[in-house]
């Protein structure tokens, strides 16, 4: 089965982007060019939403060559950009499917809103986040709430060129299910 990656580069504090999206706080260094065109021989598969796409395309192109591109929305109108094919479908079964699909590792690319619905659904294998050194106070968060805890392994860890950290995690799964009254209970626990 493949293996989903949920990747985002994110503020001290868990926000992907200020509340007007802007983004201009990211340090983009050689290690980060280093570790993306690795991770990138590990992919053959886009997903993200539509507003992820919609600030890739206002970027330039939304398509990332060499790679199956997919936009998750029930907004936009297929056909739109060559190289890109709007998903109109939920995304869980979508989703699900395609990780049973012959290839190597989908990325699924920003956007707190389709991670949450795909963590809630257990799809997500791994979480990658380049956390930077600001704190921004508000914005666009990494994660939408779920409703149970998610245990995650730290697997790999690098710091990174102008004080970032890129931390790697494994979803952890008991048996192969996620074991959902134990974390809800230690979840519970934590908050008191």
């Amino acid at each position: 089965m493949r293996t989903v990656t949920y990747g985002a580069a994110c503020s001290l504090d868990g926000f992907i982007a200020r509340p007007d999206g802007g983004v201009e706080w990211l340090i983009w260094s050689k290690d980060v060019q280093e570790v993306m065109r690795e991770y990138w021989k590990t992919i053959d598969t886009i997903v993200m939403g539509r507003k992820t796409y919609e600030v890739a395309r206002s970027s330039g192109s939304g398509a990332y060559p060499g790679m199956k591109n997919y936009v998750c929305s029930h907004t936009l109108q297929p056909g739109g950009e060559p190289g890109v094919e709007v998903v109109a479908q939920d995304a869980v079964p979508f989703l699900r499917n395609l990780k049973h699909q012959s290839g190597r590792g989908i990325c699924l690319m920003g956007g707190g809103e389709l991670a949450q619905s795909l963590l809630e659904a257990d799809l997500i294998d791994e979480i990658r986040l380049n956390i930077h050194p600001v704190i921004l106070g508000s914005g666009i968060p990494l994660l939408r709430p779920v409703s149970h805890a998610v245990s995650l392994e730290l697997y790999s860890h690098r710091l990174m060129e102008g004080g970032c950290l890129l931390a790697n995690y494994r979803v952890r799964r008991n048996g192969g299910a996620r074991s959902r009254s134990s974390n809800s209970r230690r979840a519970k626990t934590a908050d008191r």
